[in-house]
């Protein structure tokens, strides 16, 4: 599984496993995986759990050690996909399909549903896109820019 993963990703995966192995024996019980997942970064349900453990033959009231808790994060990672996600979510705006979606319509989304940012947020992004509040959004190029990783200065 290292092959995966780079070492500073297992390095933060073994920090979180490491603070859920209440018998510090190197397993956290099934019962903390979707914590440990979500505080990872991962969106598993109860459903995606049941399906790791069941594929691993591992008992609802069992352990999982740190290898298997990196198959699991692997398989989770890779089905999940936030930038298809995003452009999933915008094309369903998008009923000319053309492309493109009004900023104003971009910003009620952002500021309205699931995570919602502040309009201070909204500004900042904006800015950061190139984007005029009053113009349109080429969801495609706005969905690359937001998925690039934060500059390290």
């Amino acid at each position: 599984m290292a092959k995966f993963f780079t070492p500073v990703q297992i390095n933060e995966f073994k920090e979180c496993f490491s603070l859920y192995d209440k018998k510090q024996n190197g397993k956290i019980d099934v019962k903390d995986l979707i914590t440990v997942m979500r505080c990872l970064g991962t969106s598993p349900t109860l459903g995606e759990i049941q399906r790791h453990l069941q594929a691993q033959k591992i008992e609802k009231t069992g352990e999982v050690d740190f290898s298997m808790f990196l198959m699991m994060m692997h398989r989770q990672m890779k089905q999940e996909d936030p930038k298809a996600e995003i452009l999933e979510a915008l094309r369903m705006t998008d009923k000319q399909k053309k492309g493109y979606i009004q900023a104003s319509e971009l910003r009620a989304k952002l500021t309205k549903l699931g995570e919602k940012l502040t309009n201070k947020e909204v500004d900042d992004l904006f800015k950061e896109a190139n984007i005029k509040s009053n113009g349109v959004v080429n969801y495609e190029e706005f969905t690359q820019m937001v998925m690039l990783p934060p500059v390290d200065y």
